[in-house]
C-alpha cells in the first residue's frame, strides 16, 4: 500500500478506523501466507479417451482414461453430471435430496464410440473424449460442454479447472446473480466472488454482493439454465455468437467457467422459461413467502438518529395521507454500532415506539450486521466466544476484521451449532418490537484500503462438519447467515412467517427471503442498474428484491427521484433508502409537484397490493418471479430478447419505466397480443414497437387484453379488474387471496374472460366447471380491432 491508499483509507473510514483497516489488511496477508500452501508446479489433465460405461437408472457412469463422469436425468428432465466422482451432495444450493433419476432412461451406446441418455424431455450425449451435449427431444443442441481440463498441484491440494461450452449463435446470456450491467450479459468476464464495492456502484461495476454460477440461456433452439455447483472463487467469460451470412458458418456463443478449486459438477434444467424456473425452484427450494405487509411501501435511512426523528417521518406520511407499511432502522440505532443492542439515550423506549407504529399499520424492521465487536464485556461476543462460534485461522486463533464497531469477530454460519446460537439472538430483536430483518455486511466485509474487503482465504470454516477454508466458505457465508436468522425466527415465532432479506447470498438463498440492490449509486446509470439487478436475480430464482429508491450515496434531482420512485412502485421490494450524508428520501422533501406524483404512485401500489400478494404466492408455488423479462412468454422473439428497459409484472402487466432524463415519451416493445395503455385505455397490437406518453405524472403501464387482475377496490375489499379481450379470443388470470401472516396455504383461483354478445363475461373455473364470480368485477378497455 502506498501513501495515497493510506490517505484514502483515512478519508473513507476516519483516522482510527482507517488505521484499523490497514492493520486488518496486513493481518489478512500474513494469515494467508501462513495458512495457504503455495501451488507450486502443476500437472494438467483432461479426461482422455472413453474406456467403459456402467448404465444405471436415469444415467450411469462413463469411465475415461483419466477421469470418470457420472450422469443422472430426473423424470422431470433435470440433468446432473459430475466429474471425478462428484455427486449432487453435499450442496448449499439444494433444498434437500436430489431428484430421483428417471428409471425409464439409462446410458446406451451412441455413434462414434460415445454414450447417451434419452429421456422424454431431454437427451444427453457424451462423446468418446468427454464432451457433453444437451439436446432437445427433437435432437437440437442446446449446449455443448467441451472436455474439461484440470490443473493439479504436484504436491497435492485442490485442483483448479476450466469448463468451456458452446451455445447456439443466436443465444443470449442472463443471470450470474446480481449484475449491474445486465440483464442481458454481454461479452466479458464476470467474477464469482461476493464483493462489497465499498462505494456506490453503477453499470460496469463487477462483481457485487451476490454472485452465482447460474446462467440462464435463451435461443431459438430453446431455453435452459445451467448451474455449476461450486462456491469457490471463479470467473465466467461469455461471448455471444454470430450467425453466418448466407451459407456461411455460424460462430457459436461461448461460455468459459474457471474455478480455483472444488468439484466440477453441473445441473441443467430445460424447457420454457416458466418450466425452467419451476424446475430450479424444485431443486433449490421454494421462495420464502413475505408477509403481505412487506409488499407495501417501505422507508429507510441511515441516520434517523432518534425516536423523535422516526416519529417525525411516520407522522409526515400520515399527515400527508401517504401509505406506509414499514420503517427500517439502520446501524445508528445500535449502541456503538454493535449488533443486537440499542442506544438507550436516543431510543429510550423502542418497544413502545414499535407498538405505537404498529397501531398505525407500520412495522419496524431492524438491520442485522454479521460482524460482532470483539470486546470482552460485549454480551454477544462473550456468549459467542464461549460457544466457539467465531471463525478461526489455521493456528486456531479468532480471525479479526474491521467493520463499523471496530475490531470484530465473525460467526461461522457454516456450523449448525453456530446457526442455532445466532438464531436465538433474534429474541432480543423481537422483544424490541421488530417485525422483520435485513442482513447487511455479510459478504462478509472487513474494511480494507487494498485487496479483497473480506476475511483471509485461509480462515477456517466448519462447512457442515466437512471442514475447509474461506475459499470455499466465502460465497455461501451470507446464505448460511440467512438460514440462521430464518430458522431462529421460525423457532421463536412459529406462527408467523419470517420477513428477512439479505445483501449477500448464493444459489438457494430464496428459501430464506429476498435481497436488495445494496449501495446503488445515485444517478441515472444507478437507476438503470436497479432494474438490471431485479431482472437478473429473478432469473436466478430470487423473486423478491428491489433497489434503494433514489440511490444510496448522493442527492438525486427531483426528476431522478420521481422516476426512481415510479419504478420502485412496481417492484416487489419498494423501499427508499440513503446514506447518512446523502439527504432525505421522504417524497415531500422534493417539492409539491413530486409529492403529488409520488402520492399517485403510492396509491396505485396500494391498489395493486392484491396482485402483488398473488404474485408472491405464485412465486412460492411455481418459482416464477414477479418481475419477468418481456420475452418470458415468447423467448423465440429475438427483438424481445434484446429489450432491457421494460418488464412484465406477472402475466397481466407490462411496465416501461423512464430511465433517462428529460423523457416525456418513450418507445415500448410489445410481445404478441393486444395491450391496453392503462392510463388512456387505448389498445395496441403486438408484436411491435409503439411510442407512448410518459409525462412526469406517470410511467407507461400496459395491461394484456383479457387479463383478470386482483386489485383493492374503493371500499378496501378485493375486486377483479378485467381488461376486455379482443373479439374471438379469451383471457384470464389467477388470484390467490391474502391468508394473513401465518402459514395457511393460499388457494389458486382461476378466472377466464371472453366477449359474449358484445359483453365481457368473467367466470371462475373450478374442477366442477365454470361458476359465477363472487367478487365485484370492473371491466376496462375496449376490444381491439
Amino acid at each position: 500500500m502506498d501513501g495515497r491508499e493510506l490517505v484514502r483509507s483515512m478519508k473513507v473510514f476516519g483516522s482510527v478506523q482507517g488505521l484499523r483497516a490497514v492493520r486488518s489488511a496486513w493481518r489478512q496477508r500474513r494469515a494467508d501466507a501462513r495458512g495457504l500452501e503455495p501451488r507450486g508446479h502443476e500437472r494438467a489433465r483432461v479426461p482422455g479417451p472413453v474406456e467403459a460405461a456402467e448404465p444405471a437408472p436415469g444415467g450411469g457412469v462413463v469411465r475415461f482414461a483419466r477421469s470418470r463422469l457420472r450422469i443422472a436425468v430426473s423424470a422431470g428432465g433435470t440433468v446432473f453430471w459430475g466429474w471425478d466422482g462428484a455427486g449432487p451432495t453435499p450442496s448449499y444450493a439444494l433444498a434437500g435430496d436430489p431428484p430421483e433419476p428417471d428409471p425409464r432412461a439409462a446410458l446406451e451406446p451412441d455413434t462414434d464410440g460415445g454414450w447417451r441418455v434419452v429421456s422424454e424431455r431431454v437427451t444427453v450425449a457424451v462423446s468418446r473424449h468427454g464432451a457433453v451435449e444437451v439436446r432437445t427431444p427433437g435432437g437440437v443442441v442446446l449446449r455443448r460442454d467441451l472436455p474439461p481440463r484440470w490443473w493439479e498441484p504436484a504436491e497435492g491440494g485442490p485442483a483448479r479447472w476450466v469448463q468451456r461450452s458452446e451455445v447456439p449463435a443466436d443465444a443470449r446470456f442472463f443471470g450470474l446473480g446480481g449484475r449491474a450491467s445486465g440483464p442481458r450479459l454481454r461479452d466479458g468476464s464476470y467474477r464469482l466472488w461476493n464483493t462489497d464495492p465499498q462505494r456506490g456502484f453503477a453499470p460496469g461495476d463487477d462483481p457485487l454482493y451476490i454472485t452465482m454460477p447460474v446462467q440462464f440461456v435463451v435461443s431459438d433452439a430453446g431455453t435452459h439454465l445451467v448451474f455449476h455447483d461450486n462456491s469457490w472463487d471463479g470467473r465466467v467469460t461469455l461471448a455471444e455468437g454470430e450467425e453466418g451470412a448466407g451459407s456461411g458458418h455460424d460462430r457459436p456463443g461461448t461460455s468459459e467457467v474457471r474455478m480455483g478449486g472444488g468439484p466440477l459438477r453441473c445441473w441443467v434444467v430445460v424447457g420454457t422459461p416458466a418450466r425452467v424456473l419451476h424446475g430450479w425452484a424444485a431443486l433449490t427450494g421454494a421462495p420464502a413467502l413475505p408477509p403481505s405487509w412487506a409488499l407495501g411501501p417501505q422507508h429507510a435511512r441511515w441516520g434517523f438518529g432518534s425516536e423523535r426523528e422516526v416519529r417525525r417521518v411516520a407522522d409526515g406520511y400520515r399527515d400527508r395521507d401517504l401509505p406506509l407499511s414499514v420503517l427500517h432502522l439502520d446501524i445508528d440505532h445500535y449502541d456503538a454500532h454493535q449488533v443486537f443492542t440499542v442506544d438507550r439515550e436516543r431510543f429510550p423506549d423502542l418497544p413502545g415506539l414499535a407498538a405505537e407504529l404498529r397501531e398505525r399499520g407500520v412495522r419496524l424492521v431492524s438491520i442485522v450486521d454479521a460482524a460482532v465487536k470483539a470486546e470482552p464485556g460485549n454480551a454477544v461476543y462473550d456468549s459467542g466466544a464461549a460457544a466457539g462460534a467465531f471463525v478461526r485461522d489455521a493456528r486456531g486463533e479468532e480471525v479479526r476484521g474491521v467493520v463499523w464497531p471496530g475490531d470484530c469477530a465473525y460467526p461461522d454460519f457454516t456450523d449448525p451449532a453456530v446457526r442455532a446460537w445466532w438464531g436465538g439472538l433474534y429474541e432480543e430483536r423481537l422483544a424490541q418490537g421488530f417485525a422483520g430483518f435485513w442482513h447487511d455486511m455479510n459478504e462478509p466485509v472487513s474494511f480494507t484500503p487494498f485487496g479483497d474487503p473480506t476475511l483471509p482465504r485461509s480462515a477456517r470454516h466448519a462447512l457442515e462438519g466437512r471442514g475447509g477454508d474461506h475459499r470455499e466458505g466465502h460465497n455461501v457465508y451470507g446464505l448460511a447467515m440467512a438460514r440462521a436468522g430464518y430458522e431462529g425466527l421460525r423457532r421463536l415465532r412459529p406462527d408467523e412467517r419470517p420477513f428477512l432479506f439479505s445483501r449477500s447470498g448464493w444459489a438457494g438463498m430464496q428459501r430464506y427471503g429476498g435481497t436488495w440492490s445494496g449501495d446503488v449509486s445515485t444517478g441515472w446509470p444507478g437507476l438503470r442498474a436497479s432494474l438490471s439487478l431485479v431482472l437478473g436475480l429473478g432469473l436466478c430464482g430470487v423473486p423478491y428484491s428491489g433497489p434503494d429508491v433514489g440511490g444510496f450515496d448522493g442527492s438525486p434531482s427531483r426528476e431522478l427521484f420521481l422516476r426512481w420512485f415510479q419504478l420502485g412502485a412496481w417492484l416487489p421490494l419498494f423501499r427508499t433508502h440513503a446514506a447518512i450524508d446523502a439527504g432525505r428520501r421522504e417524497p415531500w422533501e422534493f417539492g409539491p409537484e413530486v409529492l403529488g406524483h409520488a402520492r399517485a404512485a403510492l396509491a396505485e401500489r396500494e391498489r395493486m397490493r392484491p396482485y402483488f400478494v398473488t404474485l408472491a404466492q405464485l412465486a412460492r408455488l411455481t418459482g416464477a418471479p414477479y418481475v419477468r423479462p418481456v420475452w418470458w412468454g415468447a423467448p423465440e422473439d429475438r427483438a424481445l430478447r434484446d429489450c432491457e428497459d421494460a418488464f412484465l409484472l406477472g402475466d397481466g402487466l407490462l411496465v416501461a419505466p423512464v430511465l433517462a432524463p428529460g423523457t416525456e415519451q418513450r418507445a415500448v416493445r410489445l410481445p404478441r397480443g393486444s395491450w391496453y395503455d392503462t392510463a388512456t385505455g387505448r389498445a395496441y397490437e403486438g408484436p411491435g414497437q409503439v411510442l407512448l406518453d410518459a409525462p412526469p405524472s406517470r410511467i407507461p403501464v400496459l395491461a394484456r387484453a383479457g387479463a383478470v387482475i386482483p386489485v383493492r377496490g374503493g371500499d378496501g375489499g378485493l375486486e377483479l379488474e378485467v381488461w376486455a379481450p379482443p373479439a374471438g379470443r379469451t383471457g384470464g388470470g389467477l388470484v390467490v387471496r391474502d391468508t394473513g401472516d401465518g402459514w395457511e396455504p393460499g388457494v389458486i383461483e382461476r378466472y377466464t374472460s371472453r366477449l359474449r354478445d358484445g359483453r365481457v363475461v368473467v367466470e371462475r373455473v373450478t374442477d366442477e366447471g365454470a361458476t359465477e364470480v363472487d367478487l365485484p368485477v370492473r371491466v376496462r378497455g375496449t376490444a381491439a380491432s
